[in-house]
């Protein structure tokens, strides 16, 4: 699959790359508590990755795979604010 963002109440919280639908729903049954970590009450769901996520999620891999890391073994990575997906 894609790059995938998953949003708390509409607002990105983090981007995946999971293999198939199975492992994204795996992923947002187990993460809940890390997703709604900030508002428990929130509403979870995903949809494609924009250019400006998809390159914090490339960034986060090159990195993960500059000191050795093997690309099964890199998920995802959490976004910040609207900072760090800046769409420039």
């Amino acid at each position: 699959m894609l790059p995938t963002t998953i949003l708390i109440d509409d607002r990105p919280r983090c981007v995946v790359r999971p293999n198939d639908t199975k492992d994204l729903n795996r992923f947002l049954r187990n993460g809940k508590a890390f997703l709604l970590a900030d508002q428990p009450e929130g509403k979870v769901t995903h949809r494609a990755a924009t250019e400006a996520e998809q390159r914090s999620w490339r960034e986060a891999f090159a990195l993960h795979k500059a000191w050795g890391g093997e690309d099964e073994g890199f998920f995802g990575v959490p976004l910040q604010g609207p900072a760090q997906i800046s769409s420039d």
